[in-house]
């Protein structure tokens, strides 16, 4: 949940007693950039790559060419925006969710 805006205008996080989970993964890989980590596709194999490194995708889900691997943002598009990302981010959520319960 998002509290009321400060001076700034920015919400900040509240926290929700009792919303915490564990969800039991392979891995994770956490990404900030504008570009491509190469280390990725060095580190995960099966996974393709364009000729400027940006990883291959399947459509809007951001499955990568690694059955339960997916990605977006900067990582697929190259140096783009941040609305752009989060919509990545969003779709891929959506998918990796989708594919949880497939496999659950």
């Amino acid at each position: 949940t998002l509290g009321e805006p400060d001076e700034s205008g920015r919400r900040r996080p509240i926290v929700q007693e009792g919303s915490d989970f564990v969800l039991d993964v392979d891995t994770m890989i956490m990404s900030i950039g504008t570009s491509p980590n190469p280390l990725i596709r060095s580190t995960t194999p099966g996974l393709e790559a364009d000729r400027r490194g940006c990883l291959i995708v399947r459509g809007e889900s951001g499955l990568t060419t690694r059955e339960g691997v997916y990605a977006g943002g900067d990582a697929v598009t190259g140096a783009a925006t941040v609305i752009l990302a989060m919509g990545a981010g969003k779709n891929a959520a959506q998918a990796i969710d989708e594919y949880i319960h497939q496999k659950g």
